[in-house]
């Protein structure tokens, strides 16, 4: 596949190549980029290469097998008075999520990389569309967002990140912002990109469950590559900002990597009953083609090793602490230099890490010193 991309590259690599029209006539390179893109050409030249095909209406060709593949995967949704929750597979692994405030039938929608699958979905649910909430300007996340906001003009865009498209309003840490009768408060996670936001969506004075909108910094049993941050802001996302929600917060993140993370957590903690159980539970759920998400931030301490680390007992195999989310917040300080993630040092190698996952490969690289040198094998 490597030898492919060389070839295709060296072939075409003359001065104005349209890359985005070559790729849509060659489905063979095309499947081999979005295979390799992101270990050979890097998250940022990818994304510009995502955007280009965006630009020419060319995304389903580039994406490919990607696309098709959503189809065996099922929506789900997530109903309460006062809040619904459709859970939109996208692409191979991602979501999107229409957040619908049922008193007012005013609606958000998340991360929307696939426009025409959102404007078929809110015309379902009978919903006037007012919002994007993106999460980050990676373009499996905002690469909808310009054809969308064409799709139905006057939209409100919402991000931390210029690079974001179609934005129209800029947030920062603890923004807020209205769907409908629904509370939207902003949460800075900078890490896996430098303007991340998670979204903590509320209905006041309802005793229901709040969700959050996580995109690519936590996810189940997991935590995102840190394409633009340190071990240091990831442990400060996951523990002081995410971790602190109410403990029945549901958690809807950005992609289905579960299986994967928790097949990873076990190592890490071969005697957790919770990751075993979880585990079974995520295979017969994937294997009907239903989605893993949404989990609580309650359950996340139990089976996520990323929330769990501080605890050492953790890293020899050990069952950890019976109540993280009660105990946490007397934690703090106790440690120095990313301590929810310095855990990894107590691994001994080799340890399988999950390659589909953005949240391993990087680690190590972040990490205090005399973490180097263990053996990853992916």
């Amino acid at each position: 596949m490597r030898a492919l991309i060389g070839q295709e590259v060296g072939r075409r690599g003359e001065a104005g190549t349209d890359w985005p029209r070559y790729l849509y006539s060659s489905p063979r390179a095309a499947a081999s980029v979005m295979v390799l893109g992101y270990r050979l050409l890097g998250p940022r030249s990818l994304a510009a290469l995502g955007a280009a095909c965006a630009r020419h209406g060319l995304g389903p060709a580039l994406l490919g097998s990607r696309l098709h593949h959503t189809d065996l995967r099922k929506s789900l949704t997530v109903e309460q008075d006062a809040m619904k929750v459709e859970l939109l597979p996208a692409l191979t692994d991602n979501y999107m999520y229409l957040v619908i405030d049922e008193d007012t039938k005013e609606a958000a929608i998340v991360d929307p990389v696939q426009p025409q699958k959102v404007i078929e979905t809110v015309k379902k649910h009978g919903v006037q569309l007012s919002t994007v909430l993106t999460t980050h300007h990676h373009w499996d996340h905002a690469g909808g967002n310009e054809k969308l906001v064409k799709l139905e003009p006057g939209l409100k865009v919402y991000g931390g990140d210029d690079r974001i498209g179609a934005l129209t309003h800029k947030v920062t840490h603890l923004s807020t912002l209205q769907v409908g009768s629904l509370s939207v408060k902003c949460l800075s996670t900078p890490c896996h990109t430098s303007g991340h936001i998670c979204y903590f969506v509320t209905k006041p004075g309802s005793a229901e469950p709040p969700a959050v909108f996580t995109g690519d910094t936590l996810f189940v049993a997991g935590c995102g590559k840190f394409y633009e941050g340190t071990a240091d802001e990831m442990y400060k996302a996951l523990l002081e900002i995410l971790g602190r929600l109410p403990p029945d917060t549901r958690v809807y993140c950005g992609h289905e990597y579960t299986i994967n993370n928790l097949k990873f957590a076990r190592q890490v903690e071969p005697s957790n009953a919770a990751i075993r159980e979880k585990l079974a539970w995520a295979k017969e759920k994937y294997n009907s083609g239903e989605p893993t998400v949404p989990s609580t931030i309650a359950e996340e301490f139990t089976y996520n090793p990323f929330m769990r680390g501080e605890d050492r007992a953790a890293a020899r195999g050990g069952d950890g602490p019976g109540h993280h989310h009660e105990g946490h917040p007397q934690r703090e300080g106790q440690f120095q230099g990313a301590p929810g993630l310095r855990w990894l040092q107590g691994l001994e190698p080799p340890w399988q890490m999950p390659s589909s996952a953005f949240g391993y490969s990087d680690v190590l690289g972040k990490l205090p010193p005399g973490t180097a040198g263990k053996s990853v094998l992916v």
